[in-house]
């Protein structure tokens, strides 16, 4: 079986292996391309894997040898699944491997904002702390988690485990999700109360035409101006212009991103230099465990296939 592999420099930098992938076929690696040397690199393989890297139906229907395309990913807005779908391609992801990741980064942000544990440590490194005449040099807000409200939108597996750690702060967890029977420990609320009624709000659903910018000027005037807003799913979820101006002109007290609306980061994204915005480059994903169990379970979807019963299909 020959196998292509995409989009390697977005999963390792030489501290992972691909050997078990290595032993189920011939395997060809490619680092991120440009869409027009995605067909070639792909050539004759009957197996491609990748992380970002769009495959619409002009590549697809490009390559005719192609019977299985996996990603290095949960979610697979970039596949063109009905292309696949009509031309007996299976797409097979990855759901649920950086679930502990994905709520530790949340919670790290949490933290990070509730404490101001950035300006402190700014702060001392400029020698504010040397400056004060007293023992203990408290300028920036603090804020204990202790009975604050914690909304989640959206509470599949990221969502649960970010409100099971949240419990473990006394915290009240509320959601809005589109499986409310599904929710146990939690208040299901609807949107809007969601967005009035969060100290914190973490956002944990897909991208969606639902879900594209609902965080915006309206919905932002909703929240409190001491909450926080918490990005670990997708950037385009947020209108960033919207939220660089709330944030600049203390419409919410902060915000803390692991995503953008365009990655790498753009030069002049307004959240750049937007007031109490902790920015981090989408690694909430990316602990080495973590990116050695995606291989694992990359390798489980492709030998499941190779078996003739595939397990993660996304477009049966």
């Amino acid at each position: 079986m020959k196998i292509v592999i995409l989009d390697r420099n977005t999963v390792t930098n030489g501290d992972v292996s691909f050997a078990e992938i290595e032993a189920l076929g011939e395997v060809t690696y490619f680092d991120v391309l440009l869409p027009e040397e995605l067909v070639n690199a792909i050539g004759d393989a009957e197996v491609v894997i990748c992380n970002k890297a769009y495959l619409d139906r002009e590549i697809i229907e490009a390559c005719p040898r192609l019977r299985y395309i996996g990603l290095f990913a949960t979610g697979y807005n970039n596949i063109d699944t009905e292309c696949a779908k009509e031309r007996g391609i299976v797409v097979c992801n990855v759901p649920g491997y950086s679930t502990e990741a994905v709520a530790q980064l949340t919670f790290s942000m949490i933290l990070a904002l509730s404490g101001s544990f950035c300006d402190y440590t700014n702060s001392t490194r400029a020698g504010g702390w040397i400056k004060s005449q007293t023992f203990s040099y408290f300028p920036f807000p603090l804020r204990e988690l202790n009975g604050k409200t914690l909304g989640i939108f959206g509470y599949g597996s990221i969502g649960r485990q970010v409100a099971k750690i949240a419990r473990a702060f006394n915290m009240e967890v509320i959601t809005c999700t589109r499986t409310p029977s599904k929710v146990e420990n939690a208040e299901v609320v609807s949107r809007d109360e969601l967005f009035m009624r969060s100290d914190f709000l973490s956002l944990h659903a897909p991208l969606t035409p639902e879900t594209t910018k609902m965080i915006n000027s309206e919905t932002l005037a909703m929240m409190k101006p001491t909450a926080y807003l918490i990005n670990t799913s997708r950037g385009g979820a947020i209108d960033e212009e919207a939220l660089a101006d709330a944030l600049n002109n203390g419409r919410i007290a902060g915000a803390g991103l692991d995503v953008l609306s365009v990655e790498p980061m753009l030069p002049d994204n307004p959240l750049r230099t937007a007031k109490n915005c902790l920015i981090t480059p989408h690694i909430a994903w990316a602990p080495v465990e973590t990116r050695i169990r995606l291989i694992t379970m990359v390798a489980e979807n492709i030998r499941a296939f190779a078996e003739n019963s595939p397990i993660n299909v996304v477009n049966k």
